[in-house]
């Protein structure tokens, strides 16, 4: 079917959402609102949990427990959102009661959701948007989770698991001979592969090839030199692509949710290679749009086939450090006891405020995009700067205004040229060149 209509997609990044919305009446709220509506499509991404009273934590988590209140969920409509992806490295810091409780309030305050539920077949399911210009479908997933968050699929003799639309890497790693012989040297020395030899002593497992070294979990080859490779799990991608597919004949246009960690090398603003690669395989596969988040930091964009990829689109809202209550994992981890606080586990972890997400002025800027398609294809976007609060107090901060500085645009400026992106810089937005 033919799109006729332009239709307007508005995306933030991820909404860690601890406290209620002091007000809805400041003028600062009410330009920042007045912009997310001005599109037909408004998302964000929901990085915490809503436990409810019988919480119960996991035996990980994705950094911190991350839980907040049922009433976020009236802030971030009054924001004016109506599309939301949760499946980050948080969906299971509760378990599954808490990805069932979470699940239960989204629905609750009509969002279209997707990214995490029951089994995979709901998990990786897309979900559908009803606009005036055209119907929208939203895909969810994650790179950055614990193995066992993955959903698990249904069988006719067995239920499903509840976790996340995760996609797994499979890294291979690369030395040189040299290396390998000391690698094994260093393995036999300190037993680290002695369960492995003996289970290939008892025939459970095949020897290793002779250019192979495991080295616990990790496995290397001989190269010309060290590096290490990661690819997609086939079995995800199959999944992930299918879902593209399906989404792509049911909808006018299909937006992929992407929450990803990973980086190239040691540098956090750039994302891996395999991010940049599958994202350009989802476009290839019928996406029209990629939502990158998860490091809390602005990423490059890309214009791929007339498509926007936004490799992370950085926080929203950022309030990690007004979490009510923390398991006591949290504080053994740190060498406290059941007599300390939260706002003593949190004076620990930052060392008073002077390491940490906190005190890093790229994690409190980012853009909103703004962003319109016609025939599957943009034909304006536009880039709007906010601020979260830098320099504040950690129970003040967090909170999103728009912004003046040209500071941010010229970061996204810088980070998008290896992509070919080139954005002009105008009154105080960012306009992308699309010819």
């Amino acid at each position: 079917m033919k799109m006729e209509k332009e239709l307007s997609f508005v995306a933030t990044g991820d909404s860690f959402i601890t406290r209620r919305l002091p007000t809805a009446e400041s003028a600062e709220f009410k330009e920042l609102a007045a912009l997310i509506q001005t599109g037909e499509f408004r998302f964000t991404n929901f990085e915490v949990t809503i436990p409810g009273e019988k919480r119960m934590p996991s035996a990980v988590c994705g950094g911190t427990w991350a839980s907040t209140k049922p009433e976020v969920m009236d802030d971030l409509k009054e924001y004016g959102f109506n599309s939301i992806a949760w499946a980050n490295n948080h969906t299971l810091d509760y378990l599954y009661s808490g990805l069932t409780e979470t699940k239960k309030h989204l629905e609750k305050a009509g969002f279209v959701h997707a990214g995490a539920g029951e089994n995979m077949a709901e998990a990786s399911a897309p979900t559908y948007l009803e606009t005036p210009s055209g119907r929208v479908a939203l895909i969810g997933l994650t790179t950055t989770f614990h193995e066992t968050w993955l959903a698990g699929e249904q069988r006719r003799d067995i239920e499903g698991r509840p976790g996340v639309n995760g996609l797994r890497f499979i890294t291979s790693y690369e030395t040189t001979g040299d290396h390998l012989k000391v690698l094994k040297e260093v393995a036999d020395r300190t037993g680290i592969n002695a369960k492995r030899n003996l289970d290939i002593l008892e025939g459970f497992l095949p020897e290793d090839p002779e250019n192979e070294v495991s080295f616990g979990e990790y496995k290397f080859t001989e190269g010309p030199v060290s590096k290490a490779e990661r690819s997609p799990h086939p079995i995800d991608m199959k999944r992930i692509v299918q879902s593209i597919h399906e989404a792509k004949r049911q909808a006018d246009y299909v937006v992929v949710s992407l929450h990803s960690h990973e980086m190239e090398g040691e540098d956090k603003q750039s994302a891996a290679k395999v991010i940049e690669n599958v994202s350009r395989i989802f476009i290839d596969e019928g996406a029209h749009a990629i939502l990158g988040h998860g490091p809390h930091i602005l990423r490059g964009l890309e214009i791929y086939k007339e498509r926007p990829i936004f490799y992370s689109l950085g926080n929203f809202i950022f309030q990690n450090d007004t979490i009510e209550y923390l398991p006591a994992d949290f504080y053994d981890k740190y060498g406290l006891s059941e007599d300390h606080t939260v706002a003593d586990g949190l004076d620990t972890r930052s060392k008073g405020n002077k390491i940490g997400l906190g005190v890093n002025p790229l994690v409190w800027e980012s853009v909103i995009p703004r962003w319109k398609m016609k025939g599957g294809k943009l034909t304006e976007l536009t880039l709007h700067p906010i601020e979260l609060g830098f320099g504040q107090k950690r129970y003040q901060r967090g909170w999103p205004k728009l912004s003046k500085d040209e500071k941010t645009l010229e970061t996204l400026q810088k980070l998008s040229k290896k992509y070919g992106t080139e954005i002009a810089i105008e009154k105080g937005s960012g306009i992308v060149r699309l010819w």
